[in-house]
């Protein structure tokens, strides 16, 4: 079974990647199964500084969930080498009861593809007198094939020119049909062999066990001429010698459809759905060869089970997560889930943070809150609730806080104040980078708007921030896909914002939100800290109202 991830929403902030490590770990007490905290985002500064202050690793980084060939159960067949031969080949997959085999090099890297139908069709269109010396087909593999021995020769030395005949007729008779360089299968007749090793031919395979005279090994080094003596008669012989050649002459290289192991699953049941091939070899970042799909594998894929924390929207899931099986949401924020194809544990309060949430958890099920998680949950509680100041912020999130702030063993206040002063550095960072800090997306209507926000407790370093940041909402609105944007610069110490925003009818919808006047792409808020309860609300109810109108 694959564990379970725990995942925030894209942009993370410090509640979202608290919530996600710190729930994550109580699962994994109470079920003893593996869950991983993840994140679908970069982590900022505040954040930062909260993970390495309790000495925490940041989640991993997730960027879809959607499935992967490295998430489908292929098979792991082992390749084989391009020079063994056919013999051996057939074997390997009669064994292992597999029709196709990837033929690889010393690095791993796929040569070419093995089928059965391959080897068939080799045997009843292509097989003919040269086939061995068109194929190269090496001693060691001759020798292996008719199961014998080289007598005269090098076994890493190849069959290269010259037929396969055999010598069934008298002496006399072989001159006419024997050439120079051929290979020639026969019994225990001297004259025979002498003859063969006269006509000049590459190589004399005597049958039936015979003993080599020594007078014929004699000649036969010095005329350059393989010997192979063989325990298998004359037709067995000549029924299996083709079967010496190596893979490589019969293998397919030309027009194979090959997949890598980070391919999306989606991506690859298009490109095979109308296709015959049984299996497609699988590579790795470096085109080795890893494995073998077949399409029943792509049907039978398992979804990754997920945890969804601080959030339930698509908007702000991370990519593909219609690919995966939703199992449980730990939020706080208003109700627009995901879809889920079975009941799953839905829990969301009207709390100031999901990490009050999930602390009460621990407590619900008795579980000790060691001091690091303690750190972390705390942490959550004072960046979402702006060490209590915001208005979603609840005399139950203050009483949480101020217990894990005990337990963790630090100060409310000189935490805090480190904390946003961590966050507030945002002076070495692009318009781009410090709007997608803490910034999500909705759905309200027709119109498609994200918020972002960023807080300081700096009211110079947010005057700095404006003019450039309503330039740039103005030239990046066309490339988002969206109808309006709005930023919220938060001024932690005075409990206000400065909310610059851009997009057609934006001006008017903040007006008839807040119900007063607005510089073109600006208004100050006093008072307004929330984006949840304080501008979410007022910003949604206006975009309906006026969509009523």
């Amino acid at each position: 079974m694959k564990p379970v991830i725990v995942v925030g929403h894209k942009n993370p902030d410090t509640d979202s990647i608290c919530s996600a490590i710190c729930y994550a770990s109580l699962k994994r007490k109470l079920t003893g199964n593996d869950y991983i905290p993840c994140r679908a985002g970069e982590v900022n500064n505040e954040t930062q500084y909260v993970l390495q202050r309790f000495g925490v690793e940041a989640p991993q980084f997730i960027a879809s969930l959607e499935p992967r060939i490295t998430d489908v159960q292929y098979r792991h067949v082992h390749g084989i080498s391009s020079h063994i031969s056919l013999k051996r080949a057939w074997e390997y997959m009669r064994d292992n009861d597999i029709q196709t085999v990837p033929v690889v090099g010393d690095q791993g890297q796929l040569k070419g593809i093995l089928t059965l139908g391959d080897v068939a069709r080799f045997y009843m269109e292509d097989q003919d007198a040269n086939a061995l010396a068109e194929a190269k087909t090496s001693y060691r593999n001759i020798v292996d094939t008719l199961r014998g021995e080289l007598v005269v020769g090098d076994l890493n030395s190849h069959f290269s020119e010259g037929k396969v005949v055999v010598a069934a007729a008298n002496p006399d008779v072989m001159e006419d049909y024997i050439g120079e360089h051929d290979m020639v299968i026969l019994g225990n007749r001297y004259e025979s062999q002498l003859c063969s090793i006269e006509m000049k031919a590459g190589c004399i395979v005597v049958c039936l066990g015979s003993k080599v005279s020594h007078t014929i090994r004699k000649l036969a080094e010095e005329a350059n001429c393989a010997v192979v003596a063989s325990p298998l008669d004359t037709y067995a012989c000549s029924k299996l010698i083709n079967q010496a050649v190596p893979v490589r002459h019969v293998m397919r290289i030309k027009g194979l459809l090959t997949f890598r192991h980070d391919d999306l699953v989606s991506d690859v049941k298009t490109a095979v759905s109308k296709l015959r091939i049984r299996y497609f070899p699988i590579l790795d970042g470096d085109g080795r060869y890893m494995g073998m799909i077949s399409q029943r594998n792509l049907l039978d894929i398992e979804r990754q089970q997920v945890i969804l924390v601080d959030h339930n929207e698509k908007g702000q899931a991370v990519d593909g997560i219609r690919s995966a099986e939703v199992v449980e949401v730990i939020d706080h924020h208003r109700i627009d889930a995901v879809e889920t194809t079975n009941p799953i544990y839905f829990r969301n309060q009207p709390l100031g943070c999901t990490a009050t949430i999930i602390a009460m958890m621990y407590q619900e099920n008795g579980v000790e809150i060691e001091p690091t998680i303690a750190g972390l949950l705390c942490s959550a509680i004072l960046s979402d609730t702006l060490m209590f100041r915001s208005p979603t912020c609840t005399a139950v999130d203050e009483h949480i806080a101020r217990m894990l702030a005990k337990i963790a063993g630090i100060d409310i206040q000189t935490h805090a104040t480190a904390m946003f002063n961590a966050g507030s550095r945002l002076g070495d960072k692009t318009p781009d980078e410090i709007f997608h800090i803490d910034c999500k997306r909705y759905q309200a209507g027709d119109k498609s708007l994200a918020v972002a926000q960023v807080t300081s407790v700096s009211g110079r370093e947010l005057d700095g921030l404006k003019g450039k940041m309503i330039s740039y909402l103005k030239d990046y609105l066309p490339a988002s896909g969206l109808d309006m944007l709005f930023l919220m610069l938060t001024n932690i110490i005075d409990e206000s914002t400065e909310l610059i925003f851009a997009g057609q009818g934006a001006r008017e919808i903040v007006q008839a939100a807040f119900g007063q006047a607005c510089q073109e792409h600006s208004v100050s808020l006093p008072g307004v800290v929330s984006r949840k309860k304080q501008l979410m609300t007022a910003l949604i109810s206006a975009i309906e109202a006026e969509a009523e109108a």
